[in-house]
């Protein structure tokens, strides 16, 4: 039997949920290389295929979201059903290094609470990320949310799909000479 149909139907289906995931991160986050990440392949051997989907890792901490040590987060996986995060800060808090780097290039400036002086950018990313430690990550999920949504389109209608190419397939396959009586 002919597998392109299927194989077609599967790029569809992953370009899909690859093209809605990069839109929904772009609401929340703007252009960000963790969306220029992400993508699909589909692979068929033998009598079955798969789809797998790739991104930065730190996509998977966005997209589920990270419990602090005082606050649980959850998303909403692909089933709409509400769970919580895998992902935790336990002792250890972000990198400053990575939060200065996010700080200058979005151009915040800190002040401190008593005086209203600036403070430095190191000082900046210390207290941000000791926010972040405890209050966590929240979830986006920007990717649960696609692929739930496709993955259920996915099921209705790849029966239809199957059953269609496999009456094409017999009636291109048997063709009787003769009327059968």
């Amino acid at each position: 039997m002919d597998t392109t149909r299927i194989k077609r139907y599967l790029d569809s289906f992953a370009t899909n949920v690859v093209n809605k995931a990069k839109l929904n991160l772009k609401k929340d986050k703007g252009n960000t290389a963790l969306g220029e990440s992400i993508r699909s392949e589909v692979i068929h051997e033998d009598k079955s295929f798969s789809v797998n989907f790739y991104m930065d890792d730190y996509g998977t901490f966005l997209d589920k979201g990270v419990s602090g040590n005082e606050k649980k987060r959850t998303f909403t996986n692909y089933k709409s059903e509400t769970k919580p995060s895998p992902y935790k800060y336990t002792t250890k808090q972000p990198p400053t290094g990575i939060l200065e780097k996010w700080i200058k290039k979005k151009g915040l400036k800190g002040r401190d609470k008593k005086s209203g002086r600036y403070i430095s950018n190191l000082s900046l990313a210390f207290l941000i990320g000791r926010k972040i430690k405890r209050d966590g990550i929240k979830s986006l999920s920007f990717f649960q949310k696609p692929f739930g949504e496709g993955y259920n389109e996915l099921k209705e209608t790849m029966l239809k799909k199957l059953k269609l190419d496999i009456e094409t397939y017999l009636t291109t396959f048997y063709r009787p000479k003769q009327k059968i009586k």
